[in-house]
Protein backbone atom coordinates (compact mmCIF):
# COMPACT_ATOMS: atom_id res chain seq x y z
CA UNK A 1 0.00 0.00 0.00
CA UNK A 2 3.01 1.64 -0.14
CA UNK A 3 3.59 2.84 -4.08
CA UNK A 4 4.01 5.12 -6.70
CA UNK A 5 3.55 4.75 -10.52
CA UNK A 6 3.38 6.04 -13.83
CA UNK A 7 0.09 6.32 -15.43
CA UNK A 8 -0.04 4.55 -18.83
CA UNK A 9 -3.82 4.01 -19.65
CA UNK A 10 -6.75 5.65 -18.46
CA UNK A 11 -10.07 2.74 -17.71
CA UNK A 12 -13.99 3.83 -18.79
CA UNK A 13 -15.07 7.33 -18.03
CA UNK A 14 -11.12 7.93 -15.69
CA UNK A 15 -10.20 10.37 -17.81
CA UNK A 16 -13.54 12.68 -17.15
CA UNK A 17 -13.44 12.55 -13.03
CA UNK A 18 -9.59 13.83 -13.63
CA UNK A 19 -8.94 15.58 -16.55
CA UNK A 20 -6.14 17.22 -15.06
CA UNK A 21 -4.19 13.64 -15.67
CA UNK A 22 -2.12 13.20 -18.89
CA UNK A 23 -0.27 9.72 -19.91
CA UNK A 24 3.09 9.57 -18.22
CA UNK A 25 2.01 11.41 -15.19
CA UNK A 26 3.18 10.52 -12.08
CA UNK A 27 0.36 9.35 -9.93
CA UNK A 28 -0.21 7.55 -6.41
CA UNK A 29 -3.68 6.82 -4.93
CA UNK A 30 -4.64 6.39 -0.94
CA UNK A 31 -4.33 3.51 0.61
CA UNK A 32 -7.89 2.68 1.10
CA UNK A 33 -10.12 2.41 -1.60
CA UNK A 34 -13.56 3.89 0.00
CA UNK A 35 -16.92 2.08 -0.61
CA UNK A 36 -18.40 5.61 -0.40
CA UNK A 37 -21.73 3.90 1.00
CA UNK A 38 -20.87 3.31 4.76
CA UNK A 39 -21.56 5.19 7.75
CA UNK A 40 -17.88 6.15 7.69
CA UNK A 41 -17.90 7.55 4.25
CA UNK A 42 -20.96 9.23 4.48
CA UNK A 43 -19.57 11.43 7.52
CA UNK A 44 -16.39 11.96 5.53
CA UNK A 45 -14.31 9.98 7.54
CA UNK A 46 -12.97 7.93 3.95
CA UNK A 47 -9.95 6.31 5.78
CA UNK A 48 -12.03 4.06 8.14
CA UNK A 49 -14.35 2.89 5.49
CA UNK A 50 -16.36 -0.21 6.73
CA UNK A 51 -15.15 -2.66 3.99
CA UNK A 52 -12.11 -1.05 4.29
CA UNK A 53 -10.73 -2.08 1.01
CA UNK A 54 -6.90 -1.36 1.64
CA UNK A 55 -4.67 -1.93 -1.16
CA UNK A 56 -2.27 -5.27 -0.75
CA UNK A 57 -4.74 -6.45 2.11
CA UNK A 58 -7.56 -7.70 -0.07
CA UNK A 59 -7.58 -9.80 -3.28
CA UNK A 60 -9.67 -7.30 -5.02
CA UNK A 61 -7.43 -4.08 -4.30
CA UNK A 62 -3.88 -5.78 -4.70
CA UNK A 63 -1.07 -4.49 -3.60
CA UNK A 64 2.03 -2.49 -5.51
CA UNK A 65 4.45 -5.17 -5.28
CA UNK A 66 4.34 -5.33 -9.16
CA UNK A 67 5.13 -3.86 -12.50
CA UNK A 68 1.88 -2.61 -12.78
CA UNK A 69 -1.46 -2.14 -10.89
CA UNK A 70 -5.02 -1.07 -11.71
CA UNK A 71 -6.53 1.67 -9.27
CA UNK A 72 -9.90 1.00 -8.74
CA UNK A 73 -12.93 3.02 -9.99
CA UNK A 74 -13.55 4.54 -6.37
CA UNK A 75 -9.48 5.40 -5.86
CA UNK A 76 -9.07 8.73 -4.76
CA UNK A 77 -5.93 9.61 -7.05
CA UNK A 78 -3.39 12.79 -7.13
CA UNK A 79 -0.89 14.05 -9.39
CA UNK A 80 2.37 14.02 -8.06
CA UNK A 81 4.30 17.38 -8.36
CA UNK A 82 7.61 16.72 -9.98
CA UNK A 83 9.93 15.17 -7.88
CA UNK A 84 12.47 12.50 -7.75
CA UNK A 85 11.24 8.66 -6.84
CA UNK A 86 12.93 8.37 -3.76
CA UNK A 87 11.16 10.81 -2.78
CA UNK A 88 7.41 10.19 -4.14
CA UNK A 89 7.69 6.74 -2.66
CA UNK A 90 7.26 8.14 0.78
CA UNK A 91 4.42 10.22 0.07
CA UNK A 92 1.92 7.22 1.78
CA UNK A 93 4.10 6.74 5.00
CA UNK A 94 3.98 10.48 5.34
CA UNK A 95 0.87 10.82 4.86
CA UNK A 96 0.08 8.67 7.97
CA UNK A 97 2.59 10.37 9.78
CA UNK A 98 1.02 13.97 8.72
CA UNK A 99 -2.52 12.62 9.99
CA UNK A 100 -1.16 11.62 13.22
CA UNK A 101 0.61 15.06 13.59
CA UNK A 102 -2.86 16.48 12.69
CA UNK A 103 -4.92 15.16 15.55
CA UNK A 104 -2.18 16.28 18.45
CA UNK A 105 -3.70 19.86 17.60
CA UNK A 106 -0.27 21.02 18.31
CA UNK A 107 -0.10 24.86 19.89
CA UNK A 108 3.02 27.07 19.41
CA UNK A 109 3.70 26.77 23.55
CA UNK A 110 3.67 22.71 23.11
CA UNK A 111 6.78 20.73 24.32
CA UNK A 112 6.55 17.89 21.63
CA UNK A 113 8.07 14.40 22.13
CA UNK A 114 8.10 12.07 19.15
CA UNK A 115 9.03 8.38 20.00
CA UNK A 116 10.35 6.20 17.52
CA UNK A 117 12.17 7.34 14.51
CA UNK A 118 10.88 4.99 11.71
CA UNK A 119 9.43 5.91 8.85
CA UNK A 120 6.58 7.25 10.56
CA UNK A 121 8.43 8.54 13.21
CA UNK A 122 10.48 10.69 10.78
CA UNK A 123 7.83 12.00 9.17
CA UNK A 124 6.01 12.63 11.97
CA UNK A 125 8.65 15.13 13.12
CA UNK A 126 8.80 17.17 9.54
CA UNK A 127 5.48 17.70 10.29
CA UNK A 128 5.50 18.54 13.49
CA UNK A 129 7.99 21.09 13.12
CA UNK A 130 5.56 23.10 10.50
CA UNK A 131 3.15 23.67 13.52
CA UNK A 132 6.15 25.58 15.16
CA UNK A 133 6.04 24.34 18.88
CA UNK A 134 8.03 25.60 21.51
CA UNK A 135 10.46 22.26 21.68
CA UNK A 136 10.42 19.21 19.36
CA UNK A 137 12.09 16.10 20.95
CA UNK A 138 12.94 12.83 19.00
CA UNK A 139 13.38 9.92 21.29
CA UNK A 140 15.18 6.64 18.98
CA UNK A 141 17.15 3.46 20.79
CA UNK A 142 19.31 4.37 17.15
CA UNK A 143 21.84 7.14 17.31
CA UNK A 144 22.10 6.63 13.16
CA UNK A 145 18.54 7.31 13.41
CA UNK A 146 18.22 10.11 15.46
CA UNK A 147 20.96 12.04 13.43
CA UNK A 148 18.04 11.58 10.32
CA UNK A 149 15.91 13.25 13.08
CA UNK A 150 17.52 16.20 13.25
CA UNK A 151 17.65 16.91 9.98
CA UNK A 152 13.83 16.27 9.70
CA UNK A 153 13.47 19.27 12.43
CA UNK A 154 13.87 18.09 15.89
CA UNK A 155 15.29 20.43 18.89
CA UNK A 156 16.55 17.50 21.15
CA UNK A 157 17.28 14.08 20.66
CA UNK A 158 17.13 11.68 23.24
CA UNK A 159 18.17 7.98 23.57
CA UNK A 160 16.22 5.83 26.11
CA UNK A 161 19.02 3.19 26.26
CA UNK A 162 21.30 5.79 27.62
CA UNK A 163 19.35 8.45 29.04
CA UNK A 164 15.94 8.25 31.81
CA UNK A 165 14.17 10.07 29.02
CA UNK A 166 11.12 10.80 31.57
CA UNK A 167 13.68 12.43 34.24
CA UNK A 168 14.88 14.77 31.44
CA UNK A 169 11.70 15.63 29.88
CA UNK A 170 10.34 16.69 33.35
CA UNK A 171 13.25 18.48 33.96
CA UNK A 172 12.92 20.42 31.14
CA UNK A 173 9.21 21.40 31.96
CA UNK A 174 9.38 22.86 35.21
CA UNK A 175 8.45 19.34 36.26
CA UNK A 176 5.20 19.29 34.52
CA UNK A 177 6.06 17.06 31.28
CA UNK A 178 5.58 17.29 27.57
CA UNK A 179 2.28 18.22 26.28
CA UNK A 180 2.47 15.93 23.23
CA UNK A 181 3.70 12.64 22.49
CA UNK A 182 3.31 10.82 19.43
CA UNK A 183 3.73 7.44 19.99
CA UNK A 184 5.36 5.56 17.12
CA UNK A 185 7.29 2.50 18.17
CA UNK A 186 4.80 -0.71 18.58
CA UNK A 187 6.65 -1.13 21.87
CA UNK A 188 4.61 -1.26 25.07
CA UNK A 189 7.63 0.48 26.81
CA UNK A 190 7.71 3.41 24.81
CA UNK A 191 3.59 3.67 25.69
CA UNK A 192 4.17 3.89 29.58
CA UNK A 193 7.24 5.72 29.20
CA UNK A 194 4.60 8.63 27.41
CA UNK A 195 2.12 7.97 29.89
CA UNK A 196 4.60 8.70 32.59
CA UNK A 197 6.06 11.37 30.86
CA UNK A 198 2.96 13.26 30.13
CA UNK A 199 1.51 16.08 32.05
CA UNK A 200 -1.89 16.45 33.09
CA UNK A 201 -4.30 16.87 30.13
CA UNK A 202 -1.27 16.38 27.59
CA UNK A 203 -2.18 14.82 24.80
CA UNK A 204 -0.86 11.23 23.63
CA UNK A 205 -1.48 10.43 19.96
CA UNK A 206 -1.18 6.14 18.86
CA UNK A 207 0.23 5.05 15.70
CA UNK A 208 1.82 1.80 15.99
CA UNK A 209 0.98 -1.61 15.26
CA UNK A 210 1.24 -3.74 18.42
CA UNK A 211 2.74 -7.18 18.96
CA UNK A 212 1.75 -7.58 22.32
CA UNK A 213 -0.66 -6.50 24.82
CA UNK A 214 0.47 -3.40 26.48
CA UNK A 215 -0.33 -3.21 29.90
CA UNK A 216 -0.34 -0.09 32.45
CA UNK A 217 -2.48 1.78 35.27
CA UNK A 218 -5.65 2.79 33.43
CA UNK A 219 -6.55 5.13 36.24
CA UNK A 220 -3.63 7.33 35.51
CA UNK A 221 -5.23 8.36 32.25
CA UNK A 222 -8.47 9.80 33.93
CA UNK A 223 -8.24 9.80 37.60
CA UNK A 224 -5.01 11.15 37.85
CA UNK A 225 -4.22 13.18 34.67
CA UNK A 226 -7.22 13.68 32.73
CA UNK A 227 -5.47 12.62 29.13
CA UNK A 228 -6.27 13.42 25.98
CA UNK A 229 -5.71 9.97 24.22
CA UNK A 230 -6.45 9.89 20.31
CA UNK A 231 -6.16 6.75 17.87
CA UNK A 232 -4.31 7.50 14.49
CA UNK A 233 -5.09 5.23 11.24
CA UNK A 234 -3.77 5.98 7.90
CA UNK A 235 -4.02 9.42 6.01
CA UNK A 236 -7.37 11.02 7.44
CA UNK A 237 -8.51 13.48 4.97
CA UNK A 238 -5.80 15.86 3.42
CA UNK A 239 -2.52 13.69 4.70
CA UNK A 240 -1.54 12.91 1.12
CA UNK A 241 -1.50 16.55 0.02
CA UNK A 242 0.30 17.47 3.04
CA UNK A 243 2.98 14.93 2.88
CA UNK A 244 3.15 16.26 -1.02
CA UNK A 245 3.80 19.49 -0.05
CA UNK A 246 6.77 18.54 2.66
CA UNK A 247 8.52 16.42 -0.16
CA UNK A 248 7.75 19.09 -2.83
CA UNK A 249 9.53 21.61 -0.52
CA UNK A 250 12.60 19.40 0.43
CA UNK A 251 11.41 18.97 4.14
CA UNK A 252 12.34 15.41 4.40
CA UNK A 253 15.24 14.37 3.81
CA UNK A 254 14.22 11.11 1.60
CA UNK A 255 18.06 9.99 0.75
CA UNK A 256 18.72 9.18 3.84
CA UNK A 257 15.57 7.76 4.87
CA UNK A 258 15.39 5.56 1.75
CA UNK A 259 18.21 2.99 2.16
CA UNK A 260 18.29 0.38 -0.01
CA UNK A 261 15.91 -0.56 -3.06
CA UNK A 262 15.95 -4.40 -4.63
CA UNK A 263 14.50 -5.54 -7.99
CA UNK A 264 11.06 -7.12 -7.65
CA UNK A 265 12.67 -10.32 -8.08
CA UNK A 266 14.80 -9.65 -4.81
CA UNK A 267 11.47 -8.92 -2.68
CA UNK A 268 12.36 -12.00 -0.32
CA UNK A 269 15.80 -9.77 0.08
CA UNK A 270 14.38 -6.91 0.99
CA UNK A 271 12.05 -8.61 3.27
CA UNK A 272 14.77 -10.03 5.23
CA UNK A 273 17.08 -7.00 5.60
CA UNK A 274 13.82 -4.80 6.87
CA UNK A 275 13.52 -7.74 9.49
CA UNK A 276 17.00 -7.93 10.30
CA UNK A 277 17.92 -4.92 13.08
CA UNK A 278 21.78 -5.33 12.58
CA UNK A 279 20.59 -3.83 9.37
CA UNK A 280 20.15 -0.60 10.08
CA UNK A 281 17.67 -0.05 7.10
CA UNK A 282 14.64 3.04 7.10
CA UNK A 283 12.75 2.36 4.16
CA UNK A 284 13.53 -0.74 1.61
CA UNK A 285 12.09 0.11 -1.30
CA UNK A 286 11.21 -2.13 -4.59
CA UNK A 287 11.67 -0.63 -7.99
CA UNK A 288 10.12 -3.26 -10.84
CA UNK A 289 12.58 -1.22 -13.62
CA UNK A 290 15.79 -2.76 -12.40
Amino acid sequence: HEFIGTLIAFGPHSELKYPELRIGDQIVAEQVVPCNQCLYCKKNLRWLCAPHDLFGFHTNVNGGMAEYMIYPENSIVYKVPSMSLDASVLIEPLSCSCHGVERASIGLDDIVVVSGMGVIGLGMVASAKRKKPARLIALDCVDERLAIAKECGADILLNPMRDDVSKLIKEMTGGYGCDVYLEATGNPKSVIQGIDMIRKQGTFVEFSVFKDPVTLDWSVIGDTKELNIFGAHCSGATGYLEAMEILKNGLLPYSRIVTQTFALEDVVTGIDLVNNPSAKSVKVTLDPTL
